[in-house]
């Protein structure tokens, strides 16, 4: 994927999250996308990122959604989402 097909993609997850949380600022939820689509940027295989981005955008703004009554904009955010990767399991092979 090229970049400016990777940005075309990356706006129009901008424009499908604006339509899925109408209670979020578009500016917020803009910001949100552009974040985590920056957390991608030394990513070497490009065909999956704005995949990855919107469901990280989606799961965190939900996050926000469900999680209080009101919605902090982007002034107002603390700090921002870390995701982090579960532990690796291991599973015995039964013989």
């Amino acid at each position: 994927m090229t970049g400016p097909d990777e940005l075309l993609q990356v706006e129009q997850v901008v424009k499908r999250l604006i339509t899925r949380f109408p209670s979020v600022s578009p500016v917020d939820i803009e910001h949100t996308v552009h974040s985590i689509h920056g957390r991608f940027a030394n990513g070497r295989v490009r065909d999956y990122v704005p995949l990855l981005v919107e469901k990280a955008a989606r799961r965190e703004i939900a996050e926000l959604v469900s999680g209080s009554s009101v919605v902090p904009t982007v002034a107002q955010a603390a700090e921002p989402t870390v995701v982090r990767a579960a532990a690796p399991t291991v599973v015995a092979a039964l013989g």
